[in-house]
């Protein structure tokens, strides 16, 4: 295939973020022009979510790295990315469309408490694990296994029936 010396010449490929978000709208562009006649800046489904998570969630980049599951300095060469496409496409008239990349959508963890089976669903789903039904017996006593002692997920029955100390 490739010789020693080629196969170390060779760039290492790119490692897939982790995204908690898909977005239902993908492109945007200046009112009054149709798309055809418009030159397009494309953002990445990652650097959307650097986006997502500096700017609208307001988290420290170390944060937003370890969310992503990446390296601070390959964060920050996303958001500078990422902004720079936005700021082109807002200052000179382009449409945005955000499509591919280097990803891949984080799962969240479910356990049916009627059948135990277990289950992922991607985040964005629109559903908390209150909602959920068993894909197996479409029970909907479904538990969250992944939240590490955070919210309904791992608390035995939810909130309901907790004992609440008003003292």
């Amino acid at each position: 295939m490739y010789s020693e010396t080629e196969a170390n010449d060779l760039p290492r490929p790119p490692k897939d973020r982790r995204v908690e978000f898909l977005p239902d709208v993908t492109v945007f562009k200046p009112a009054g022009t149709p798309l055809r006649e418009l030159d397009e800046e494309v953002l990445t489904v990652e650097e959307l979510e650097a986006i997502r998570l500096k700017d609208l969630e307001g988290l420290q980049q170390e944060e937003c790295a370890r969310i992503m599951q990446i390296s601070r300095p390959t964060f920050q060469r996303d958001l500078v990315s990422a902004r720079e496409k936005i700021a082109r496409a807002l200052v000179e008239g382009r449409a945005l469309r955000i499509e591919g990349g280097n990803y891949r959508v984080a799962m969240r963890k479910f356990k049916c408490r009627k059948c135990n089976h277990d289950f992922e669903v991607p985040f964005g789903t629109g559903k908390r694990g209150i909602e959920m039904t068993c894909p197996q017996c479409g029970d909907e006593n479904v538990q969250r296994t992944d939240c590490k002692g955070h919210g309904f997920g791992n608390m035995p029955w939810g909130r309901r029936g907790r004992e609440r100390d008003d003292g």
